[in-house]
């Protein structure tokens, strides 16, 4: 009896331990890569059997960037010219995968950054009864001091549901010009990623002559913008402290390709009060080619030109605009989706990338 109860309490305990034994995990297999390089812009699409999410890591200047992805699909925009490496890796778990890795070629032609344009309108660095108190004209590779970035998703996407998320990673600086880039990548529970970069508490100016040289992303859902607020926008919010919009185009279908906006906002009594108005290429897109995108703004009135032509102009001299008669910051950004622009669609081509050659501001 005493051997028999043995066996059983070892049979018992071996079986217990199977029980008890993790499941195996199934790897992924089959990994296969395919890199599409365009000037400095490297696409990379992987693909594997049994992959539950993929990373893609690109390795620059002693640093990399990791891009998480579920379908396999990421890219990197590399600053110079040069010979980089790639890792590729498909995961069962962050802790379960497998990983190739390749080397890629990139080219950047010297004089613009990667996919800009060579050709489009300019302005003099000089205007009679002004001077140039501020500019910058993005050269060398790395951003000034005079910006910094907001990141995220805003409030309410931003106030406007937007459905990027800011990160300050989106940009690049290349043959004297700055590339804002969105890009169709999931991150931190968004679909898309974009860059906002700002002068807030950095630089700010009340009046004066601003022009903007960019060229501008397009298509359905996307929503690049130029624009100003006032220094006051954490001690009165929005609209009351103002806001200048030198620049806005949405994107898609029709003349919005080719369409641009130049808006005022500000609080009427507590209510959200705007004026603008639109200019529209008579063919082609804002794509194609720089413009330059510019305001006049003294404490009489505000106006809104394209390539140096006139379009629109504000009155700010009632009391109920009082907001324009401070100092406004500068913000950059290409945001993907909202109220106005509607989301992407399958015409939507990704990644869109604004280019800006210069921004100054005269007194």
């Amino acid at each position: 009896m005493s051997i028999h109860h043995l066996l059983i309490f070892v049979f018992a305990g071996m079986a217990g331990c199977d029980k008890n034994k993790p499941p195996q995990v199934q790897l992924p297999t089959n990994l296969v890569t395919e890199i599409t390089v365009t000037g400095g812009l490297v696409d990379v699409q992987a693909s594997a059997q049994n992959a539950n999410f993929y990373t893609v890591t690109f390795y620059h200047n002693n640093d990399s960037t990791v891009v998480e992805t579920n379908d396999g699909q990421a890219d990197y925009t590399f600053a110079a010219s040069g010979t980089y490496t790639i890792k590729t890796s498909a995961h069962t778990t962050y802790t379960d995968f497998i990983s190739k890795v390749e080397s890629v070629s990139v080219t950047v032609s010297g004089g613009s950054s990667s996919g800009a344009p060579a050709t489009g309108y300019t302005t003099p660095l000089n205007y009679p009864n002004y001077s140039l108190v501020w500019n910058d004209e993005f050269n060398g590779t790395t951003l000034s001091s005079d910006w910094t970035f907001d990141i995220g998703t805003g409030s309410g996407g931003w106030g406007n549901n937007e459905l990027e998320y800011y990160t300050n990673q989106n940009y690049v600086i290349n043959g004297g010009v700055l590339a804002i880039t969105a890009k169709n990548q999931p991150f931190n529970s968004s679909l898309y990623t974009s860059t906002r970069m700002k002068t807030q508490g950095l630089k700010s100016w009340k009046y004066g002559r601003i022009d903007i040289r960019a060229a501008l992303p397009y298509g359905q859902g996307i929503w690049p913008a130029l624009w100003m607020l006032g220094d006051n926008i954490t001690t009165v919010g929005w609209p009351s402290c103002g806001e200048i919009d030198i620049m806005e185009l949405i994107g898609g279908a029709g003349a919005n390709d080719r369409t641009v906006h130049g808006t005022a906002h500000w609080s009427d009594n507590g209510v959200h009060a705007s004026y603008g108005g639109s200019k529209v290429l008579s063919s082609g897109k804002f794509a194609d080619e720089f413009h330059v995108f510019s305001i006049i703004w003294n404490q009489n009135s505000i106006t809104w030109l394209l390539d140096d032509v006139p379009y629109k102009t504000l009155d700010t001299t009632p009391a109920n605009l009082s907001e324009f008669q401070n100092k406004f910051f500068l913000i950059f950004n290409v945001a993907v989706g909202g109220n106005w622009p509607g989301n992407p669609d399958a015409t939507t081509v990704f990644p869109q990338t604004m280019y800006v050659d210069y921004v100054r501001v005269f007194q």
